[in-house]
This record gives structure tokens, sequence and C-alpha cells, in this order.
């Protein structure tokens, strides 16, 4: 008997080049509410769920953010990512990753934070199509990572158990969501977080992006 490993992946920063474009949608959002919050503190939320994002936002700025001001930024920042989504693409190596878990016979699955409404950019420049893989989108569940949730969900989807599923994603919100269903994270440095932060947070190994993690899938699990 052996364990039949499973990978489940975050989206942005994971397979597409797509943080730095939410983060000038988020940008453009608040600055449209007048909300003063700099780029870099952006980013470091980037990943987490939506509710998260905004207690952390009320910690840093002090101001009163009410149920409908949270829905304008949530719809200000899709209409801003949907522009700025024309300049997303994969990641290196990641759609050769995708077609060399699939030519294995190895399930996979995405898990993001976002919502369909951005999502869907990425996944059509990844040419990945919801109808045939199975995604987990922040529509589908209660809580968003840290939470693990999505990665449940996920896990769920392809029938595995959690603890088989290989977790990989840039941020630390994917490590400590990983963490806590106890299933296996490998973090990328393709979202812009450091190997020490990544490792620090729960990663077991942490690669520059798909491509290396490709050249490497076998210290991981990723054979038959």
């Amino acid at each position: 008997m052996r364990i039949e490993t499973v990978f489940l992946f975050d989206l942005d920063g994971t397979l597409v080049d797509s943080v730095y474009q939410h983060v000038l949608a988020w940008k453009e959002a608040l600055d449209a509410e007048g909300i003063p919050l700099s780029v870099w503190r952006i980013h470091r939320k980037i990943g987490m769920s939506g509710g998260l994002f905004t207690n952390q936002l009320l910690r840093e700025t002090g101001l009163d953010i009410d149920p409908e001001r949270i829905d304008r930024l949530r719809r200000l920042h899709a209409e801003a990512y949907g522009r700025l989504s024309k300049g997303v693409v994969p990641l290196p190596g990641a759609k050769e990753l995708l077609a060399t878990l699939t030519d294995n016979r190895i399930p996979w699955a995405i898990a993001t934070s976002g919502r369909m409404e951005t999502a869907g950019h990425n996944l059509v420049a990844l040419g990945v199509d919801p109808a045939e893989v199975p995604v987990v989108t922040r529509d589908l569940v209660k809580y968003a990572k840290p939470d693990p949730d999505l990665f449940l969900a996920a896990a769920e989807r392809l029938d595995a158990p959690i603890e088989h599923a290989v977790i990989v994603g840039d941020s630390i919100w994917d490590m400590l969501a990983a963490r806590r269903c106890r299933g296996l994270g490998v973090g990328l440095l393709s979202g812009g977080y450091g190997t020490e932060e990544l490792e620090r947070s729960g990663a077991v190994r942490v690669y520059d992006d798909p491509a290396m993690l490709l050249q490497h899938l076998d210290e991981v699990g990723g054979r038959r």
C-alpha cells in the first residue's frame, strides 16, 4: 500500500503571474474610497480572505468600514482587475506542470481566495476549464485563507484525504491554511514572499516557480 498524492494549487502568484495586478486593482479601489494605504501594505495581504483583508484594513487605518463600503471595495477591485488582467500570463512552467500531473494520472485541483469574477480571467489565461478541472473559489466556501476551507473542499472534490495533499502556494496565508488542515505545504517565491517567511509559515520545501517545482516534482511525491 502507498499514499496516492494529490496536488492542490493556489492560483494568483502560484500558477499565474497576477499578484501585482491584484495589488494595483486594490490600490485603485481603496483610492476611489479615499482610503490611504501604501502599495507594499496591500501586497502583504494578497492571498488572504476578503474578510481578513478588511479586518487588517480597519486596524491599520482606524477607519469605519461598513458592509456597504466593503461591498463597494470588492466591486471596485473586481472592475479594476478586469481591466488589468489583460496582462496576466501563466508563470514559467505552470502549464507544463499541470500537463505532467495529468499525463501521470496524478489528481490536481485549484483552490483560490479569489471569487470567480476575478479568478475567471486567470483560468482563461492558464487554459483551465472549471467544467473539466476541480476549481474551488471564494464563492464556494464560508471562509478563505488562512482558514483551510478552500483546500478541504478541493480535496473533497478529488475524493482524497487532505493528509494526502501537497498544497502549493506563494503566500504565508497558503502555508498557514495548509498547516491547519494537515496538508503538506510547498511554497513558491513567484508571489513575492521570501523563503524564510514561507518556511516559518509551514512550507516544507520552497521553489522559485512552477518550472522549478516541475524539475523537483519527485521530491514532494509527484510520481506514480
